[in-house]
């Protein structure tokens, strides 16, 4: 399950930053959100072996997502992001 939430996240981070681009004119919306996905597609497909990688990748968005929403104060987009990587996070940390 673990390997599903990771490419569910990677799918909305990609569309998120193809939103921002596309809505916003916003180059590094989609430049950062290209980035982030492949270094994301590194930890899925084995290339970054290291275990936590991922979730310190998910952890900074987490962070650039809550300073977004406090800046702006909109929920959409940042509010959106802030939410769902929260929830990959703690799916891909929570034990079954």
């Amino acid at each position: 399950m673990h390997k599903q939430v990771i490419w569910v996240y990677i799918f909305l981070l990609l569309v998120g930053g193809l939103f921002g681009f596309f809505k916003g004119k916003s180059k590094v919306s989609l430049i950062m959100s290209a980035t982030f996905a492949a270094a994301l597609i590194l930890c899925a497909i084995g290339v970054i072996f290291q275990p936590n990688v991922a979730d310190i990748l998910m952890a900074v968005l987490l962070v650039v997502f809550a300073l977004r929403l406090a800046k702006t104060k909109k929920f959409m987009p940042a509010g959106l992001m802030l939410i769902v990587t929260v929830a990959a996070l703690a799916l891909r940390n929570i034990r079954f």
